[in-house]
This record gives C-alpha cells, structure tokens and sequence, in this order.
C-alpha cells in the first residue's frame, strides 16, 4: 500500500468483528511503532496488550466509572457525554478485542511526542493490513491509575499516553473530507 493512500484511508473504526487478531500481527504493528522518529534515540515507549472481548468489556466498565468518578462536571471539557459513558450499554472499547497500551518511560520533555509518532506508525500499519484502529482518550487515565497499572504489570513510573483498540472492521469507515488547512509561508 502506498503511504498517501493509508493516510488518506485510516480512519478511527468502532465496530469490529469477532475474528482475533493474532500475536504476530500485534507484534508486527508495535514493529512498526518503534521506527517512529523519537528524541535524541530515547525511544521512551512501552507497550502492553490485552485481548479478549469480555476482559475489555471489564475495562470499559472499569475506565467508565473511574472516569466519572474523577472528572467534575464543572471542568470535566466532556461532561456533554457523561450520559454516554453512564450508560451500562455503552463500551468504550467498541467490542474491539485487542487493546494495545503505549506507555511511556520517563525522559525527555518530547517523550510524550515520541510515543504519539510510534502510535500513528502503529495505526498507519494496521490500515495496511486491513486491520481498524481507534484511540480511547477515556480509558487514559483509568490505564494509568496505579492499581491498574500493577494489574497489567506495568511499573509505577511509566505512563499511559494512548490506549488504542485494534481488530478487524465490520465495514470501512466513511471517507471524510478536512478542512483547508491553514498556511503561512515564511520567507
């Protein structure tokens, strides 16, 4: 696949179906999230991944109640779908049934950077094998709570940048248009 052609053709997919996903694909998506650009060779990621519908059905009920328990309404920028994630129906996983975490260590201030350029490779790479993908802001902070980090092994001091859900789209996504973006040439 020509690189202009997934760029053009991800899109954020949230309906999936049952086939898993196999530990070589995975492994060969966070392949490719490692030849991300990353600050002075620090390659500050970690990643970790769970699979199984029901285990992240259990998380999504998880990160949901965490998340309205710790986001006030007063400043919470996404009190508009509080009722969304209150709702039991509702898994902010999409029924996905691999979830790939990036974390990262602490390093340089970019780090955080870093582990988004790994996380659009790994996306970028995913479309190439006909696979979805879908970042989860609203599992963010739950991932990164310190009992759940202990859950999944992950040591106290890495951080969660992105939850990312991967599988096999039921359907292609829409193709959607962007604005103009806007340009200043300097000179």
């Amino acid at each position: 696949m020509e690189i202009m052609d997934a760029i053009r053709g991800r899109r954020a997919v949230r309906d999936y179906t049952d086939k898993k996903v196999s530990k070589a694909a995975i492994i060969e998506l966070i392949d490719a999230a490692v030849m991300a650009p990353t600050a002075l060779d620090e390659e500050p990621w970690a990643f970790v991944m769970v699979q199984g519908r029901q285990k992240l059905q259990d998380y999504s009920d998880r990160a949901k109640a965490h998340f309205l328990k710790t986001f006030s309404p007063g400043r919470d920028p996404h009190s508009v779908r509080r009722d969304l994630l209150a709702d039991p129906k509702f898994n902010i996983f999409y029924n996905a049934g691999t979830l790939v975490v990036i974390y990262c260590r602490p390093s340089l201030q970019w780090a955080p950077i870093d582990c988004a350029l790994a996380a659009e490779n790994l996306m970028l790479a995913a479309y190439a094998m006909g696979l979805g993908t879908c970042p989860i802001g609203f599992a963010q902070s739950w991932l990164d709570d310190a009992e759940v980090k202990r859950e999944l092994r992950v040591p106290g001091d890495l951080t969660a940048i992105l939850p990312i859900i991967v599988g096999y789209p039921t359907k292609a996504p829409p193709k959607i248009s962007r604005h103009k973006p806007e340009i200043t040439f300097c000179s």
